[in-house]
């Protein structure tokens, strides 16, 4: 079966759907995550899929038919049970007796939840009655690249007429509500027999009687459509009328993004601290490289989902790919007038647009952004939003390749855009939004963040809502860390990258992904670190040099390029180094370590002095003798320590504790906490100060 298809993928698994056989709900849950596992048939986020069955009423016993459709919120590819609003299909249906027209829609919303027959089940969403009035057990509303290329063509309804022969019927654009529920139900009422329904300028719906019937009309309906297009972009001249920029090549490409995403990171932060994306999909490099670009970008989306996380239209920068970015200033200065004139334009197509209950204006700072021959930026609250930004943009891409191949563009008037836009549904949703954390729209680089201190700190920025660079110089550490974290966080939360800080090649990098990945970087934690214990007569050049490069060139040369970063986005910036109560207290057999932690608490109080002036804040933390999952305290470092205390490697952490003023064993978490005190939003004006975490040590007191 699958080989039927060349434009979509059939995943459909028989010996799995007749484990699910009569139970209807799942065959559905099933089948719409089969769906959304082909980013060709929807987007993330996007499309509904509902079926109809006989249940129990809790009240009278009786059987009687409930709907099960995806409720408000969710994604078709994760879909469970628990994402289904449940309802009456005769209450639902009943609605119409007091539904009076479009004036009335919101309140429609409301009406729902009387209709609602799981009250455990998720709020229903607006496509509820567009599934609920008509008839047919399985339906799938997606929105595939393929058919919404048709349904954004000039003449889109006469291609699908021709296309399928009368068997996909037409509605055209209305925005989602019970009205256009009315009109699906109106349309196949005129023409009985036809297996789908295109909305203009928006999307599909397809159905069957059953799971499996239903899944294999879409797959079906959505092929037509793409191999439709394929026979026409074959026939037609070159695709957006023909490159006009070549393309730089895939290093300099990156290179030049991660130049450039901080500078615009800065601009795009203008209202609150934003995340960034970067992709150079060769689809996307076809768009902005091309003739057609700046006819069609300006146009906007078309379909709802795509606007509603791209904006209504993107930034094209006007920088050539050979653009000189070394001078920041001077990149600055051309794309000051750029931003500008965007939010101008965001702020009249505001203005122009808005009714007199509308919600205030958002953020006018541009959502994608285009950079011909390098590729596109986008940025968001968070990456998993800058992310799906881009992906829905490439989908709006995709439609205009299809549209343009097969007759003309069209996008969505900007008024009825903007009502899809500033709906007060979609207001009401965003409300119910969890409230961000501390450090949402934060990047934080912290060294040696495989294991230790370094990841405890790692973890407790990511947990509080900051974007992560994991790193380490041990690659088996970090494959590790990197495993922990992904089950813990997820992909959208952290990069990985091998970091030696005695290495300028490997901090170049490391912030380069920050960069790429993120965008540029907020928070820096100087936490990669060894020790040695030696009397001064065993101390060897070796042991010297390698505490000073690591301890101390280190730091320097991680904040360095740090630095280098956060003034190209001028939004300040956090440094935080995690030294120790030996840079304060002298002790035996430490004179190398000890003095090295000396050298790196002044290079703080040095950095802090300079770095002012950029709002840059460098502050200390100073832990004692943290053993938990310490490679410093693996081997030679604690018998040094031992020999030095005349006591044995296993009596240490109780030697430690013992000294304290709380008799406290100090734990990597503790650390961690200490770090989000500075950068949690409390010690704004704190720069040039060190906290001691060493359950307290009377001769490391600095006053």
């Amino acid at each position: 079966m699958a080989s039927k298809f060349k434009y979509v993928s059939y995943l459909w698994d028989e010996g799995k759907a007749a484990s699910l056989a009569g139970d209807e709900v799942a065959l559905l849950i099933y089948r719409s995550n089969l769906l959304g596992a082909d980013l060709r048939l929807t987007n993330y986020g996007g499309g509904n899929t509902s079926c109809k069955a006989l249940a129990k009423d809790p009240l009278t016993g009786k059987d009687t038919e409930v709907m099960w459709v995806k409720g408000s919120g969710g994604n078709l590819g994760t879909l469970t049970v628990n994402g289904l609003a449940a309802l009456y299909v005769d209450r639902l249906r009943g609605l119409q007796n007091v539904y009076h027209g479009l004036a009335q829609e919101d309140e429609m919303v409301e009406l729902f939840n009387h209709c609602i027959y799981d009250m455990a089940s998720r709020a229903p969403s607006i496509d509820t009655p567009l599934h609920g009035l008509l008839p047919f057990k399985h339906i799938d509303h997606l929105h595939p690249d393929a058919a919404i290329a048709i349904a954004a063509a000039k003449d889109g309804k006469k291609i699908t007429q021709e296309l399928f022969k009368g068997t996909i019927g037409w509605v055209d654009w209305q925005r989602p509500g019970f009205d256009l529920g009315l009109q699906l139900k109106a349309c196949l009422d005129k023409n009985p027999g036809i297996r789908g329904i295109m909305l203009g300028s928006h999307g599909l719906f397809t159905w069957g009687d059953t799971a499996y019937e239903s899944y294999m009309n879409t797959l079906e309906v959505i092929e037509s459509c793409a191999a439709y297009i394929e026979e026409k972009l074959a026939q037609k001249k070159p695709v957006f009328g023909g490159e006009k920029v070549q393309s730089l090549s895939k290093a300099e490409r990156l290179q030049k993004a991660a130049a450039l995403a901080p500078v615009l990171r800065g601009f795009c932060s203008s209202e609150k601290k934003m995340i960034g994306h970067f992709t150079d999909d060769e689809r996307v490099l076809q768009f902005i490289n091309s003739n057609e670009l700046d006819r069609l970008a300006p146009m906007g989306t078309s379909c709802p989902d795509h606007f509603l996380r791209t904006k209504i239209s993107p930034l094209v920068l006007n920088l050539s790919p050979d653009e000189n970015l070394a001078d920041d200033s001077i990149i600055k200065e051309k794309l000051s007038p750029q931003f500008k004139a965007y939010r101008e334009m965001y702020t009249d197509y505001y203005t122009s647009c808005k009714h007199p209950d509308s919600p205030a204006i958002r953020d006018a700072n541009p959502v994608v952004i285009l950079y011909p021959g390098v590729g596109m930026f986008s940025f968001a609250v968070n990456k998993q939003t800058a992310r799906v930004a881009a992906e829905f943009y490439t989908n709006a891409i995709n439609v205009m390749r299809g549209a343009e191949a097969i007759s003309t563009y069209t996008s969505l008037p900007r008024q009825e855009a903007f009502n899809i836009e500033y709906w007060l549904l979609e207001e009401a949703k965003l409300q119910r939004m969890p409230k961000p954390g501390a450090l949402t729209g934060r990047i934080a680089l912290v060294t040696g963040s495989a294991g230790g201190i370094g990841n405890a700190i790692a973890k407790k920025l990511a947990m509080e809502g900051a974007c992560i660079v994991l790193n380490d110089n041990d690659a088996d550490r970090l494959v590790n860390a990197k495993e922990a974290f992904q089950h813990q966080f997820g992909k959208d939360v952290f990069a990985a990258v091998l970091l030696d800080v005695t290495k300028r090649e490997d901090i170049w990098h490391a912030f380069e992904t920050a960069a790429l990945m993120f965008g540029g970087i907020d928070i820096i934690v100087n936490c990669a670190g060894l020790s040695i214990s030696k009397p001064m007569e065993e101390h060897t050049d070796k042991d010297w040099d390698l505490l000073y490069d690591v301890l101390v060139k280190g730091q320097f040369m991680v904040t360095q390029e740090g630095v280098a970063v956060m003034r190209r986005q001028d939004l300040g910036g956090d440094i935080l180094n995690i030294v120790s109560k030996n840079a304060l207290v002298s002790g035996p057999n430490n004179a190398g370590y000890g003095s090295a932690k000396a050298a790196q608490l002044h290079l703080s109080r040095l950095n802090a002095a300079e770095l002012g002036k950029d709002r840059i804040r460098v502050n200390v933390v100073n832990p004692d003798a943290v053993i938990s999952d310490s490679k410093i305290w693996e081997g030679a470092w604690a018998e040094g320590r031992a020999k030095a205390y005349h006591i044995t490697v296993a009596e240490l952490p109780a030697f430690y504790a013992k000294r304290t003023l709380l008799n406290e064993v100090i734990l990597p978490t503790d650390i961690a906490d200490a770090c989000f005190a500075f950068v949690g939003g409390l010690l704004n004006k704190s720069t040039g100060n060190m906290l001691n975490i060493d359950g307290g040590i009377a001769n490391a007191f600095p006053r």
